[in-house]
């Protein structure tokens, strides 16, 4: 079954926790291929040989990306997306019965709520994928990164495990 993990990264640490989980998920036997696909570059129709979406996104204001915030982030040294993960939801043809995750990355701070992961899950819900569930959240050290330490490990760990789900069929 192949695998595809769609995420939205502008200082590059959401794409090295799609990478890491995708290491993960090949170190722990998923069978077939396991790609990383920037949302830029994301498909609007997921392939039917995609057995696994995982779609990841950094939280900004207690939720997904939006213009402002991606603008925002640029004006501190991001690159952000042409669209974020927000719009290609709303774009993506759904496919019910399809096992979808979500992560995403964050700042930690104490008793700060939201979660990008929670608000993708839900939006993907919506539009059509009854099987999408919110992830894991991973912590950066601050707005542009970098990734806390340890946090590369446990997205490979992620991975294992999600390749272990997928393999037996609990997905």
């Amino acid at each position: 079954m192949n695998v595809l993990i769609v995420h939205e990264s502008m200082f590059g640490n959401t794409h090295q926790i799609a990478s890491a989980v995708a290491e993960g998920m090949r170190q722990g036997g998923a069978d077939g291929d396991v790609r990383v696909v920037h949302v830029d570059d994301a498909p609007t129709a997921i392939a039917d040989d995609v057995g696994l979406l995982l779609v990841g996104g950094p939280t900004h204001g207690f939720s997904m990306t939006r213009p402002q915030t991606r603008q925002d982030a640029a004006t501190k040294g991001a690159t952000p997306a042409r669209e974020g993960v927000r719009e290609w939801i709303a774009t993506v043809a759904p496919r019910p019965g399809l096992p979808v995750v979500t992560f995403d990355t964050r700042v930690h701070v104490k008793m700060l709520p939201g979660s990008a992961a929670s608000a993708a899950a839900k939006a993907l819900r919506h539009r059509g994928f009854d099987r999408a569930e919110r992830g894991e959240t991973f912590w950066v050290e601050d707005v542009a990164g970098p990734v806390v330490e340890g946090e590369l490990d446990r997205a490979r760990e992620w991975g294992v495990k999600l390749a272990a789900r997928v393999s037996h069929g609990v997905s």
